[in-house]
């Protein structure tokens, strides 16, 4: 796991692992909005298929981050070399995680309905606004997410 702390390939100071990640959290709001897009077109097992696959890879991919942040030393070892304040960024942090964390709980909440009302035969959203509510407000958190992330990222590695 050595190569998770070599030096990154996004040109600042952060280790591998952190670029990768960063980059997947620039992707991922793309990624969720293409898999809507085949729920627009009624394409829903093409959608829920991606909708999945996007969830299970996103939630290794925070694992991954969260062994990297926790054997490369946590936030205070990344602070080192930063410009920004240690409170400023501690704050930034915490409402990332904040947001992170709510949108990771309403993601997980609407892929498991979603899975459970189409194992029934049904098809979320079709006919009621409750799927499309929580997915849009999942939506959001993602992308809220990411612009957070990226906002930690530069703060950390950047400035």
């Amino acid at each position: 796991m050595d190569y998770m702390f070599a030096p990154g390939f996004l040109g600042t100071r952060a280790p591998f692992f952190m670029d990768f990640v960063t980059l997947i959290v620039v992707i991922l709001p793309l990624l969720v909005y293409s898999a809507i897009i085949f729920a627009k077109k009624k394409f829903y097992k093409i959608h829920g298929f991606l909708q999945n696959l996007i969830f299970v890879v996103s939630v290794i991919v925070v694992g991954y981050f969260e062994y990297g942040v926790r054997v490369g030393g946590g936030f205070d070892a990344f602070m080192q070399g930063s410009k920004v304040s240690h409170s400023y960024a501690s704050v930034v942090l915490i409402v990332h995680i904040i947001i992170a964390t709510i949108t990771l709980l309403y993601w997980g909440v609407t892929v498991a309905k979603a899975n459970y009302q189409f194992s029934k035969g049904l098809i979320p959203g079709r006919k009621s606004n409750a799927h499309k509510l929580l997915a849009f407000k999942t939506f959001l958190g993602i992308v809220f997410t990411s612009f957070s992330g990226i906002w930690v990222y530069l703060l950390l590695f950047v400035y």
